[in-house]
């Protein structure tokens, strides 16, 4: 698996939702998959398995498929938007392919990773499915979030694997050396 990276300003959030749009030519899903992604930090797996039905309750009860760990999602008001919009669109799968060809499934992980990949090369930043928990996991960092919390978010074992997670480079390491005085 290729490494992919977290977006790590609002400003480039936004940017990767336009262009995702731009590129389906009006069409939301990627776009669409991209905002929900980021509001519940799920495995594209397990997100594009979530039916309609499911995300009307406004809360998401899922056993993630990596992992066989019980995770409850309470969507937040962003996530319900794109729920509310989605589902003007019918269907069984909140991110359902619409092609007379796979009518009544939902879209693969293969489609959004190259529509991602796309976009990220289209603004230099080495997107793919998993940027989305990567992006949210480093949003809360940057707000202050202690890593543990994150850690139950993502739903990560221990705090030392979010740490590695959410990619901290170097430049950002040196920069605590000028930052904190003592």
């Amino acid at each position: 698996m290729k490494l992919v990276e977290a977006v790590k300003t609002v400003e480039d959030i936004e940017l990767v939702r336009r262009k995702l749009e731009l590129n389906a030519r009006g069409n939301t899903l990627y776009a669409d998959i991209w905002m929900f992604g980021l509001q519940v930090a799920m495995r594209i797996s397990d997100l594009l398995d979530i039916t309609l039905q499911q995300a009307l309750t406004g809360q998401l009860e899922i056993v993630e498929g990596k992992t066989g760990k019980l995770r409850q999602i309470k969507l937040n008001e962003k996530a319900q938007g794109i729920v509310k919009t989605r589902s003007k669109l019918g269907g069984i799968y909140l991110f359902e392919v619409d092609s007379n060809r796979a009518k009544g499934k939902p879209v693969s992980r293969v489609a959004v990773a190259k529509a991602f990949k796309a976009v990220g090369d289209e603004v230099g930043i080495r997107l793919g499915t998993h940027s989305m928990r990567k992006t949210r996991g480093w949003v809360m960092h940057q707000a202050g979030i202690p890593i543990e919390m994150i850690c139950k978010v993502l739903n990560h074992s221990s705090p030392a694997i979010t740490m590695m997670y959410l990619g901290i480079t170097q430049a950002e390491i040196d920069s605590t050396y000028e930052q904190f005085v003592i």
